[in-house]
């Protein structure tokens, strides 16, 4: 870890006065953002009255590079996309089932009353816990990661990104880490979880390590209205804090794939659509108003949440997805601040496999043998809590599951 990791509370009051020091005009800059950040919501809002403020585009566009302009940069603007149909709906199905039936089968539940999961990291977001499983090896979830239209989805996806660099390109858009996430399976009725508004990613450290300065350069010592969120140079070398909480890898996009049909009121996704709102948000933590030692709520090792406290003006923005159906795809660039619905209100069950998009960078390739070893062994992702489920679970993907784009991925093969 880095030194100033070691003690934290330090740290902040160190990097803020820093900061601060370095910023006489931070009252000017805020005023800016603010400004920018109004104009950014209303537009929102009116655009999920007049039919929906997330872009949704037709994989088949995709597939025939027929994506307008104009598409990519609305998604570019509002940092959210849906993709539909790309996998068929019936493979999405029975997906599904095969996941209910390896729930049951290994009897899942009787052994997560013995574990200590994911719970401890979300303790700061106000809404209880998710309903989400620790596995990652199910052959749903490896074939879907491995689905060749998904690839062409995050290609198209992560070419959204500005990549090229000053020693180079910063990532290749064409080739794909593996990043093993989990699955949500959610029960209509359902009033015990969901997620309150945040971003993954890290939290204290975007202030705290210079690693994170280069990114956002433009709010700390340029033009804060000059500031773009899809700019890779300086992503790929960002250090967080080791947390199962804080994704290790650089992700262009989050993203799942829907295994049922879910929409407002179905315990699912929330996102304030606007990409580059995390700008905002650095300069807010370094306001008079904000304690020497405070960065607006931010914790060392946890989710970065938005608080209605000093995030009032950005949770306004907060909107649901539109229905998405089983084989359709959502994503949302990795700033974005999100949310989990607290309540199913819905008549079915409200299921995803998490796959975002983790293109082929040095970063990326440090985590894959870690991965790679996990998966042979059939152990839990090496940046969640080690729960290890699945070393003896009947049904569990083994590397002959693999296609060659899936030994790619895992990068076990050239």
């Amino acid at each position: 870890m880095e030194a100033w990791m070691n003690d934290v509370p330090a740290a902040i009051v160190a990097a803020k006065a820093a900061l601060r020091d370095g910023m006489n005009d931070r009252r000017d800059r805020m005023a800016a953002l603010d400004a920018w950040l109004e104009k950014e919501v209303t537009a929102v809002r009116a655009e999920q009255a007049a039919g929906g403020a997330v872009p949704v585009l037709a994989f088949a566009d995709i597939a025939a590079g027929r994506v307008r302009e104009e598409d990519r940069a609305r998604i570019r603007r509002r940092g959210c996309a849906i993709v539909r149909g790309v996998m068929p709906r019936e493979q999405a199905d029975g997906w599904n089932a095969e996941i209910g039936r390896y729930i049951d089968e290994n009897d899942y539940y009787e052994r997560a009353k013995s574990k200590v999961g994911m719970d401890q990291y979300f303790a700061l977001l106000d809404s209880a816990r998710p309903q989400i499983f620790g596995l990652y090896w199910s052959r749903p979830q490896v074939q879907a990661r491995q689905h060749e239209s998904l690839a062409a989805t995050r290609a198209f996806l992560n070419r959204l990104w500005t990549f090229d660099g000053p020693d180079g390109p910063v990532f290749d858009p064409d080739r794909e880490c593996t990043y093993a996430d989990r699955v949500r399976r959610r029960q209509p009725g359902d009033k015990t979880i969901g997620l309150s508004p945040h971003a993954d990613g890290g939290s204290v450290e975007r202030w705290c390590d210079p690693s994170f300065h280069a990114v956002y350069r433009d709010l700390l010592s340029g033009d804060p209205l000059a500031y773009d969120p899809w700019i890779a140079a300086g992503r790929t070398e960002t250090k967080e804090i080791p947390s199962p909480a804080v994704c290790s890898l650089f992700r262009t996009f989050q993203g799942w794939t829907a295994l049922t049909r879910q929409g407002p009121g179905d315990g699912t996704l929330r996102l304030a659509p606007i990409a580059g709102a995390m700008g905002w948000m650095i300069l807010r933590a370094l306001q008079d108003d904000v304690a020497a030692d405070d960065l607006c709520g931010a914790r060392p090792g946890r989710a970065l949440a938005a608080f209605p406290q000093w995030h009032a003006k950005l949770l306004e923005a907060v909107v649901p997805i539109p229905v998405v159906e089983p084989g359709d795809t959502v994503w949302w660039h990795p700033d974005v601040i999100h949310a989990v619905e607290d309540e199913h209100r819905g008549s079915g069950y409200s299921n995803v496999i998490y796959i975002g998009a983790a293109p082929d960078c040095a970063k990326n390739r440090v985590f894959q043998p870690r991965q790679a070893k996990a998966f042979l062994e059939g152990r839990s992702c090496p940046d969640f809590a080690a729960e290890d489920y699945e070393v003896d679970f009947v049904g569990r993907a083994v590397e002959a599951d693999l296609t060659p784009l899936g030994r790619r991925q895992m990068g076990l093969d050239a």
